[in-house]
């Protein structure tokens, strides 16, 4: 079991695993393509069947290994899932699961650790967001209440009405031709529109958005130290242990001197 442990944690074994991650994920998107398809559609499904054989043999292994603990990983539940849905039937009402093999490539966030670092620091950044996105729905209801009231009579189709103005009012925090499309014909009707909209846009664009990033490159700080502190961790607990070694062959050979 130790020797099995040894290959499934092994540097080839994963270089492995990523190059038919990365050979999967290139014949699914091959499949889109029907001149493809008509050519070697056959080909690529028996890639396809191969390298998903593979994969329920690689958890088959990290299962006989870690056995109850294996699902006590996150990691290992994700790539668990990710590979059952590919083994669920895809035909009538389940057709729209064939679609979902393209997960499989996701595998490579398991796969390679500075993707994993990521995002761990995404997940440990939602409680952060959580106060962000409150902050920022607030910010949206209350321009939103005030854009219908101001600009509902001026433009019905953007301001009409409360749903209306937030959608709009997010199309102008995302820049996305605010000025315009949005802004300036309100301010035909209304000169003084800029008032509004200006301090809106530095409030989500600016501002809050801004906080977003904060949080999560902070977050991904906070992983990066914690993985480093636990590879210094590692580093020591394997060192220590090569000492308590050397330390039990110096006790064997005085043994050996004194009964010589």
């Amino acid at each position: 079991m130790k020797a099995l442990e040894s290959l499934i944690q092994s540097r080839r074994f994963e270089y492995a695993i990523t190059a038919l991650i990365i050979i999967n994920a290139i014949t699914l998107g091959l499949e889109t393509s029907a001149a493809v398809m008509a050519s070697y559609g056959h080909l690529l499904k028996v890639i396809d069947h191969a390298v998903l054989t593979v994969f329920v043999f690689e958890l088959l292994l990290r299962f006989m290994v870690y056995r109850t603990s294996f699902f006590r990983d996150p990691w290992r539940v994700f790539d668990f899932f990710v590979v059952a849905v590919a083994l669920l039937p895809a035909t009538g009402n389940l057709s729209v699961l064939r679609a979902l093999r393209i997960l499989r490539v996701l595998r490579l966030v398991s796969i390679i650790p500075s993707l994993r670092r990521v995002v761990s620091g995404l997940v440990s950044a939602l409680p952060g967001m959580g106060s962000i996105v409150l902050l920022l729905g607030l910010v949206f209801y209350v321009f939103s209440v005030m854009a219908t009231q101001m600009y509902g009579h001026t433009d019905p189709e953007k301001f009409g009405t409360l749903a209306a103005s937030a959608y709009t009012l997010f199309e102008v925090m995302t820049m996305d031709s605010w000025s315009t499309g949005t802004v300036r014909p309100i301010m035909e009707a209304h000169p003084w529109a800029w008032t509004f909209f200006l301090p809106f846009i530095v409030a989500t664009s600016f501002a809050v958005l801004n906080l977003f990033i904060g949080i999560i490159v902070n977050a991904m700080q906070v992983e990066a130290e914690a993985m480093m502190q636990q590879e210094r961790s590692d580093d020591q607990a394997e060192l220590l242990k090569e000492i308590r070694a050397l330390r039990a062959e110096v006790r064997a050979l005085r043994r050996e001197d004194a009964g010589a």
